[in-house]
């Protein structure tokens, strides 16, 4: 088995992915909440 060594692995792609999702959510969250303000102004 090899030997670990404490910080050496590269994460640069686990990095980006959890980039990615984050913004995802962001905006995924961000234009969830518009729609509803959008729907309790209209549709009331």
């Amino acid at each position: 088995m090899a030997e670990h060594k404490h910080g050496e692995m590269d994460i640069k792609s686990q990095t980006e992915t959890f980039e990615g999702f984050m913004s995802f959510v962001t905006w995924g969250a961000g234009i969830i909440i518009v729609l509803l303000i959008l729907m309790a102004i209209f549709i009331t």
